[in-house]
């Protein structure tokens, strides 16, 4: 049976509302902690920045990072582990630590299905009641990268206390006051920003621009100063110069050059066709290095081409000849073939050279033995040997110790016997199968399972019948 709870806030989230109680009366420092930081504003704007599908979502970082966090009481504090506040179901709210105990800041899970192996680790202070905990699960269902960082993250709006154990509470800063201080800095940094683009944009003349610029750019332009080249011949000038010091105020077109005097000489336009030269002869020296390289590319790609041709069958008789050998080489040893070819020449070698022999005597003689075995009506005996001498005779190497004969076999008795098996009416066989009739028994489980079924009908047939009697005892 669940805890009583003491306290609920209701989560405003971009996927929906979480309806949380919390257990102020078992874990009262983290409870404050969490209505402090909520009252304070803390947790508006939080993204749910850890989603571990099927399993928790955490959310209570202000840097969105995962990284940061701050307590109402300014540094972390300890657990507030209750024997009685365990993990059995989805929608239960515990504290996030930094991987060891007494690390609680600000951050907060919400699992979304059992979780014993986080008991004694993080401190269980609430729960998602209602049908808010399928909110829960739409955030839990949302796209993650590759490290469990959901791709558009859902967000927290903002925290409605609904019951405030702690009456108590003094919060540093407001929500609303947090809220105009936000907005505050960003406008600054708007502005700011706005301040630097103003003073460090410089206008480019050379782009053409069909926007209607304001003042600042009309103050840019006056301060843009072009150079010009001067329109007069300094050679003319200090000719003039030189010969009448007078002269000085008196525009060039009025001076006429004397006719006695040499053509000025040009520097600056030779100068101008030495660096076109130069320019030119650069020019054709990059374009002939293009051309060698290109026609190197050219070259080695028609030697390739030349090479697939002749793979492919085109070319002369040597290619062929190449590609064969590079065949035989490529040419993979198949170690079935060559067992079999072994087997064959082993065959050709054992069989003797010349014409087969006939074989015609050997069937005729097979027939015979044949015909003998079926008109054979007796077992024959073999002819006794005859008797041996009695008389002294000499015989020859009569002196010499006779070894003993080999015993062979010439009975010939196995013509007339025939192969005989015994017949069904035999009683050893008929008693032979009666004793394994009795000792194998065949158990059909369709049978005894209609055997049971019978018994138990049987079974109940008679308690019935028991009963029934015991009624009209009874009336």
């Amino acid at each position: 049976m669940a805890l009583p709870t003491k306290g609920r806030v209701v989560i405003s989230t971009t996927a929906g509302d979480l309806d949380i109680e919390l257990y102020a009366k078992e874990t009262p420092k983290t409870c404050r902690n969490f209505i402090a930081l909520a009252l304070e504003g803390y947790y508006d704007n939080n993204i749910f920045h850890r989603i571990v599908p099927g399993f928790l979502i955490q959310t209570g970082d202000k840097s969105n990072t995962g990284g940061g966090g701050e307590s109402f009481y300014g540094d972390v504090f300890e657990d507030e582990i209750h024997p009685r506040l365990r993990f059995p179901h989805r929608g239960i709210v515990a504290m996030a630590n930094r991987g060891k105990k007494n690390t609680n800041d600000s951050q907060f899970i919400v699992t979304l299905d059992r979780a014993e192996e986080l008991h004694g680790k993080h401190t269980v202070f609430g729960r998602c009641v209602g049908d808010t905990i399928y909110n829960a699960v739409k955030i839990g269902e949302s796209e993650i990268d590759d490290n469990g960082r959901p791709v558009y993250p859902p967000k927290i709006r903002s925290i409605r206390i609904v019951d405030n154990p702690f009456d108590d509470i003094v919060p540093r800063i407001t929500a609303a006051e947090r809220r105009a201080q936000q907005k505050a800095r960003e406008e600054s940094m708007k502005e700011r920003e706005e301040e630097f683009r103003r003073r460090g944009a410089k206008k480019n003349t050379k782009l053409l621009s069909f926007g209607e610029e304001g003042d600042g750019g009309e103050e840019e332009e006056e301060e843009v100063v072009f150079k010009k080249k001067p329109m007069f011949r300094p050679d003319m000038v200090v000719d003039a110069k030189s010969s009448n010091p007078n002269l000085m105020d008196v525009p060039d077109f009025s001076s006429k050059p004397s006719t006695s005097s040499k053509p000025p000489k040009k520097s600056k336009p030779r100068e101008s066709s030495v660096d076109i030269t130069k320019i030119r002869s650069e020019h054709a020296a990059l374009a002939n290095a293009t051309l060698t390289a290109r026609s190197k590319e050219i070259s080695s790609l028609e030697s390739q081409i030349h090479k697939l041709s002749k793979r492919t069958g085109g070319g002369n008789s040597d290619s062929e000849d190449e590609d064969e050998q590079r065949k035989k080489k490529k040419k993979k040893t198949n170690y079935v073939e060559e067992e079999l070819a072994k087997y064959k020449a082993r065959g050709r070698l054992s069989k003797p050279k010349g014409k087969r022999k006939d074989e015609s005597g050997l069937l005729a003689a097979m027939s015979s033995f044949r015909s003998k075995l079926q008109d054979a009506p007796a077992p024959l005996r073999s002819p006794t040997p005859p008797p041996a001498d009695e008389e002294g005779e000499s015989h020859p190497g009569a002196g010499v110790e006779e070894e003993e004969p080999m015993e062979v076999d010439t009975s010939l008795d196995f013509i007339s016997h025939r192969l005989t098996f015994a017949s069904s009416k035999d009683a050893a066989a008929d008693e032979e199968r009666g004793k394994a009739e009795r000792d194998y028994e065949v158990i059909d489980p369709r049978v005894r399972g209609a055997k049971a079924r019978e018994e138990e009908r049987a079974r109940k047939e008679k308690i019935d019948e028991k009963r029934g009697k015991g009624g009209r005892r009874r009336y």
